[in-house]
C-alpha cells in the first residue's frame, strides 16, 4: 500500500510539473492560428514556420550565434580563473571567486541594469557584440563552478610528479590537467549555451531591438496577436535543453559534474 501511494504521489508531482509543457506542446500543433488547448486539428506547420519565415529564421540564427559565442567567451574567462584559484591558495583569492559568481546570483534585472548603464556610458549601447560580452559575464558562473569542481577532483600528486620530472606549467596543463577537466569544461559550456539561448532580460537591456533573438522575437510578436509559432519555439527550446543535458548524462557523470562527489567528500 505504501509503495502504491509513493508511486501515485510522485506520478502526480511529475504530471503537475509536466502539465505546462504538455499544454504548450498541444498548442504548438494546432491546425488553426490560435492558442487553444486541446488543439483543434493537427499540424506541424508552425514548426516549419520557424525555419521558413525570414523573421523567425533570423531570430533563431541570432539566438544561436549569441549563445555559441557567449558560452565560449564565458568558458575562456572561467578556465584561467578556476586554474588560478586551484593553484593559488590565498585568502584574497576568494575575492575573484566571489566576483565570478556574483553576476549570476544577483537578480537578472539588476545585472541587466548594470550592464545597460555601463554600455550606455561607454557609448556602445545597441552594438550586437555587447550582448555577447554581457551574456558571457552573466553566465560565467556556470563554467566557473563546473571547472572548479573539475580541478578539485584532480589528484595533486599527478601535477607534483610532473613538475618534479621537469614539466613546465604549460605541459602540465595540456597533458594532465586539461584531459581530466574536459568533461567539466564541456558541461560548463553546455549549461551556459542553453541558458543564453533562452535569456531575454540581459539581451533586451543591452541591445534593445538591434539584435532580435528568439525570446525577444516572441515578446515582439505578442503585440500583433498570438500564433502557435511561439509555442513551437518554446518546445524547440525544451527539446534542445533536454537533448544537451541528456547527452551530458549519457556520456558523462552528471551527478559528479553537478558536484555530488564533492558534497560526499
Amino acid at each position: 500500500m505504501n509503495t502504491f501511494l509513493h508511486r501515485l504521489y510522485f506520478s502526480l508531482i511529475g504530471l503537475f510539473l509536466a502539465a505546462p509543457i504538455i499544454v504548450v506542446a498541444g498548442v504548438s500543433v494546432n491546425a488553426k492560428q490560435s492558442l487553444t488547448f486541446p488543439p483543434r486539428g493537427f499540424s506541424l506547420g508552425w514548426y516549419g514556420e520557424i525555419f521558413t519565415n525570414p523573421e523567425w529564421r533570423n531570430a533563431l540564427f541570432a539566438s544561436l550565434t549569441l549563445a555559441i559565442l557567449s558560452a565560449a567567451l564565458a568558458v575562456l574567462i572561467a578556465l584561467p580563473l578556476a586554474w588560478f584559484l586551484w593553484r593559488r591558495i590565498a585568502p584574497w583569492a576568494n575575492i575573484f571567486q566571489l566576483l565570478g559568481i556574483a553576476p549570476f546570483t544577483l537578480p537578472p534585472v539588476i545585472t541587466a541594469l548594470g550592464l545597460l548603464t555601463f554600455w550606455a556610458t561607454t557609448g556602445f549601447y545597441g552594438a550586437p557584440w555587447t550582448a555577447v560580452i554581457s551574456h558571457a559575464i552573466f553566465f560565467v558562473t556556470l563554467p566557473l563552478v563546473t571547472l572548479s569542481l573539475g580541478f578539485t577532483s584532480i589528484d595533486r600528486s599527478f601535477v607534483e610528479a610532473a613538475a618534479t620530472m621537469g614539466a613546465n606549467d604549460r605541459t602540465i596543463f595540456t597533458t594532465i590537467v586539461l584531459p581530466l577537466i574536459r568533461p567539466y569544461l564541456v558541461s560548463g559550456y553546455a549549461f551556459a549555451f542553453v541558458l543564453s539561448l533562452n535569456e531575454y532580460i540581459v539581451a533586451y537591456m543591452t541591445v534593445g531591438f538591434t539584435l532580435e533573438t528568439l525570446p525577444i522575437k516572441i515578446f515582439n510578436a505578442l503585440r500583433y496577436g498570438y500564433t502557435p509559432t511561439m509555442a513551437s519555439v518554446t518546445i524547440l527550446f525544451v527539446a534542445t535543453a533536454a537533448l544537451i543535458f541528456g547527452l551530458i548524462a549519457r556520456f558523462g557523470d552528471l551527478p559528479k559534474l553537478l558536484g555530488a562527489m564533492a558534497a560526499e567528500k
